[in-house]
C-alpha cells in the first residue's frame, strides 16, 4: 500500500511538472498580470537609469507599449547583457529588450520579433585620436573594445581581424579603459556612442574610421523563448504599429535629446 501511495504521489508530481512546463509564456504573463522584461540599463538612449534611478529610454518605452497592449503591468529586471538570453530561455524573464541585434546564431536558440530600429556602428576613441585610429591598419595588433556577448564583439573579429578583441561587462568600463589609453577605443551603436561622447566632458570622440554598411548596419529586435508563437505574434503586432505610426521613432528621438541634455 505504501509503495502504491508513493507511486501515486510521484505520478501527481510528474503530471504537475509536465503541466507547468507546457504553460506558455503568454499564459504565464496573463495569469501573473505582469510581463517581466530583462534588460541591461547602461545603454542610453535605449535603456538607462535616469537621475531618479528610474528606468528610461526608448526600449523601456517599447516594453511599456507591449505591456499596455497585453493589459498587464511591466516589471523590469536589470542584469548583465550576456545573461539576458539565458534568462529568457529559462523563464526567469518573459522578454528581453536591450538593443538586441538579430543574428542567425542567436536565432538558433531564441526567437526574435520583427525589427524596430536599425543602427550604424561607431568607433569611440580617446579625444585627440580621431585621426590616429582612422584605418584598419592603424589598429592592427592593438586592442579594440566591445561589451561582452554583443554583436560588436563579432564585428571586431570579422571586420578588424588584425586587431585584438577586448571585452568588458559594460560600456562605461570600456570608456574608462579608452580614456586611460589602455585600448584603442570601443565599438558601439551610433546613438549610444554619441551619447557617451556628449557625457564624457571632452575626453572621448568619434573616430574618423567607418565600417561599411555591409559590415555593420544592425537591426534591433525583442527576444522571447522559442515555442511561444502567441506571444511573438502579440509583440510583433505592437512593434509593427509603433514603427509604422512613427511613435517609436519619436520615443527614440526623445531619449536621444534627454540623454544629450543630461550630459550638458
Amino acid at each position: 500500500m505504501k509503495k502504491l501511495f508513493a507511486l501515486l504521489v510521484a505520478l501527481v508530481l510528474i503530471l504537475g511538472a509536465v503541466s507547468a512546463s507546457a504553460e506558455g509564456v503568454l499564459e504565464k504573463i496573463q495569469k501573473n498580470n505582469k510581463i517581466v522584461m530583462g534588460t541591461e540599463a547602461t545603454y542610453p538612449p535605449y535603456e538607462y537609469l535616469d537621475d531618479n534611478a528610474g528606468y528610461a529610454g526608448c526600449d523601456i518605452w517599447l516594453a511599456q507599449q507591449i505591456a499596455d497592449a497585453l493589459g498587464v503591468e511591466l516589471e523590469i529586471q536589470n542584469m548583465d547583457f550576456d545573461g539576458i538570453i539565458p534568462a529568457v530561455q529559462s523563464g526567469l524573464v518573459d522578454i528581453g529588450i536591450a538593443a538586441f541585434t538579430r543574428t542567425d546564431e542567436r536565432a538558433e536558440v531564441i526567437d526574435f520579433s520583427v525589427l524596430y530600429e536599425t543602427s550604424a556602428q561607431l568607433l569611440i576613441v580617446k579625444a585627440g585620436n580621431a585621426d590616429v585610429y582612422a584605418t584598419k591598419e592603424a589598429m592592427a595588433g592593438k586592442q579594440v573594445g566591445a561589451q561582452q556577448g554583443t554583436i560588436q564583439s563579432q564585428l571586431i573579429e570579422k571586420a578588424l581581424p588584425e586587431s585584438q578583441l577586448f571585452e568588458l561587462k559594460t560600456y562605461p568600463e570600456l570608456a574608462l579603459e579608452t580614456i586611460n589609453g589602455n585600448i584603442v577605443g570601443f565599438v558601439v551603436d551610433s546613438a549610444v556612442g554619441l551619447s557617451m561622447v556628449a557625457a564624457s566632458e571632452g575626453t572621448l570622440e568619434v573616430s574618423n574610421f567607418a565600417f561599411t554598411a555591409e559590415e555593420a548596419s544592425f537591426g534591433k529586435a525583442a527576444i522571447i523563448a522559442q515555442g511561444n508563437p502567441d506571444l511573438l505574434a502579440a509583440v510583433n503586432e505592437v512593434i509593427t504599429k509603433v514603427v509604422e505610426d512613427g511613435s517609436y521613432q519619436a520615443a527614440y528621438d526623445a531619449a536621444v535629446v534627454a540623454t544629450s541634455e543630461a550630459a550638458e
